[in-house]
């Protein structure tokens, strides 16, 4: 099998303030979602955004944690969801990446909110270990960068400050 190199992406380019970030991070995995924070605060870093980090138990309660943080209005300009769940012996994975996958849809889809959806669904935790590493395979860089597209776009529209 081979590996696709993911592209160099160089800094952000967002008009307006710095953005606020709310980084919600499902931790069971911690040493690959800080990892993936580590790679996401890196393209932060290059917009000068702030960052605030709220954890959950895992992975499932993502979506209720961003549904919530949306009650809070103009504290974030955007959003940074970060998880991992390994593939087990049963179907506990299936069911609970699906749930995750539509709840964070809906709640994307419905408040039009700005959203980097960094959850890896991995087989195993060596992959998710090359995608939580600092290199341009990084995962929750990936979603920062996402995030920040989504601000100036919103911004871009007048719908941000």
């Amino acid at each position: 099998m081979s590996t696709i190199d993911a592209p160099e992406r160089g800094a952000a380019t967002l008009a307006g303030p710095a953005p606020r970030i709310l980084a919600i991070a499902a931790p069971y995995y911690r040493e690959v979602v800080d990892g993936m924070l580590r790679g996401a605060r890196r393209v932060f870093d290059d917009v000068t955004a702030t960052v605030e980090v709220a954890e959950v138990a895992g992975g499932y309660e993502l979506p209720a944690a961003l549904a919530m943080a949306l009650k809070v209005p103009g504290r974030w300009d955007g959003f940074l969801l970060l998880g991992c769940v390994v593939k087990g012996e049963t179907d506990h994975y299936t069911f609970i990446c699906d749930a995750i996958c539509h709840g964070v849809m809906d709640v994307s889809t419905r408040s039009g909110a700005a959203i980097g959806f960094g959850l890896l669904t991995v087989d195993t935790l060596a992959q998710a270990e090359a995608r939580s590493r600092d290199n341009n395979m990084n995962k929750g860089a990936e979603a920062a960068h996402a995030v920040l597209g989504q601000i100036a776009l919103a911004r871009r529209w007048g719908l941000a400050g």
